[in-house]
């Protein structure tokens, strides 16, 4: 990947709501350009998408977790996600190497929802869950060192 296709690939990642025009002067093109390298990044798929960070203490789902599952059965197959995903509170869902064969980001309303949550989980996908509460979270989404 060029140079000036990362440059531009880093600055939508730190502002996917940046302008053309801004975009073109601070990586050194013409609008015309960036908008033409933006969309060959889009059609090769480089480029995914623009979405929105929503802070969960603003909407009502302060409590955040990551939930790490180790199938009951090793033998059970492997189709947790498609057994979990009808669960709106699991915001990530991580195939992982180690003990544990997925780990969920969740957010809940309280310590009360996440252990209902629990139990849905535990029920949908026969696992064993470990869970680990998040206190904080200094900083998170973070651009990719492009």
């Amino acid at each position: 990947m060029e140079a000036t296709d990362r440059a531009i690939l880093r600055e939508l990642a730190r502002d996917g709501r940046c302008s053309f025009t801004d975009l073109a002067e601070r990586v050194g093109l013409s609008v015309s350009a960036v908008h033409q390298r933006v969309r060959r990044l889009e059609q090769r798929g480089a480029l995914q998408g623009y979405t929105a960070k929503v802070d969960g203490d603003q909407i009502g789902l302060p409590l955040t977790a990551f939930i790490s599952l180790t199938p009951i059965d090793p033998a059970a197959p492997d189709d947790y996600p498609q057994r979990l995903e009808h669960l709106p509170q699991i915001e990530s869902c991580y195939s992982v190497a180690g003990d544990e064969s997925y780990i969920l980001q969740v957010r809940v309303t309280s310590p009360l929802g996440l252990e209902e949550l629990l139990r849905q989980i535990r029920e949908a996908a026969k696992v064993s869950t470990r869970t680990t509460v998040v206190l904080s979270t200094p900083f998170e989404h973070r651009p990719p060192a492009i």
